[in-house]
């Protein structure tokens, strides 16, 4: 392949033909969707972690390695017979085309509500009779992320608070029943019922939960590890740390940053 073809996407399909080629690398020809399953997960999340960083470098890496989890899935169907890439960009070509009728038909529209508004109003032409309109989030997404995806659904046909003080009612409300649940089970539940409050909060505030949790997972660790080091440098073992040292190296290593 010549180098000046790199850049074009018709030969990144090839060389990934190429490689599942009888002739190609083993281990491509061995792969089917469901040996690919962990590695399409994993390769989303590192696009999702070089978002959070702002990295655009580090970005276009990770971009470029979920597109090649995405034409192997492509070369796989096709030498199954199941479809081809050319069948991927033309589904989605043809929906995006569908979608917006604002841009490529006679509807108009002048606000971004007015795009959502029309765009179920289309998707729910497309749905079977009957089929709920929650019926198309994946129930594998994070749980975080599946109860942000369809609270959004629900609010797009009016089923929402009428403010943001009735979302923190409902915190309130909620905290209170989980003090007042008695079984495990009953905590269990209470506990989902706040978190899913709380995704919506946060759907309120225009924040992304699942985002958020991330970066306070990311601050956790970064903290934590700090007072392991702190710890080490002063000879002292974190099994034997009083309360009021580790408050006070966790307060050191927030001071650090």
């Amino acid at each position: 392949m010549e180098p000046q073809d790199l850049k074009n996407f018709d030969s990144f399909v090839k060389l990934i033909a190429r490689l599942r080629a009888p002739d190609g690398c083993p281990w491509d020809k061995e792969q089917t969707h469901r040996t690919l399953r962990e590695n399409l997960l994993s390769e989303t999340y590192e696009v999702l972690e070089a978002l959070d960083k702002g990295e655009a470098t580090e970005l276009c890496e990770e971009l470029g390695d979920l597109l090649l989890q995405i034409v192997l899935h492509a070369q796989i169907a096709k030498d199954s017979g199941e479809f081809e890439m050319g069948d991927v960009v033309g589904g989605i070509s043809a929906k995006i085309i569908r979608r917006h009728p604002h841009i490529f038909g006679t509807k108009k529209v002048n606000t971004a509500a007015e795009v959502m508004h029309n765009w179920e109003k289309i998707k729910k032409e497309e749905r079977e009779e009957g089929q709920s309109m929650l019926a198309g989030v994946p129930k594998d997404m994070p749980a975080l992320a599946y109860a942000y995806e369809i609270s959004r659904r629900a609010v797009r046909v009016g089923f929402e608070w009428e403010n943001l003080d009735g979302v923190i009612d409902k915190v309130i409300e909620e905290v209170k029943e989980i003090k007042d649940a008695g079984s495990p089970a009953e905590k269990e539940d209470e506990i989902g019922d706040l978190l899913f409050t709380l995704v919506n909060y946060a759907r309120w505030e225009n924040v992304d939960p699942e985002t958020a949790l991330r970066n306070a997972n990311r601050k956790f660790y970064r903290r934590f590890t700090k007072v392991e080091e702190l710890a080490r440098e002063r000879g002292r073992e974190l099994q034997k740390l009083t309360l009021q040292e580790w408050d006070g190296l966790w307060e050191e290593a927030k001071r650090g940053e």
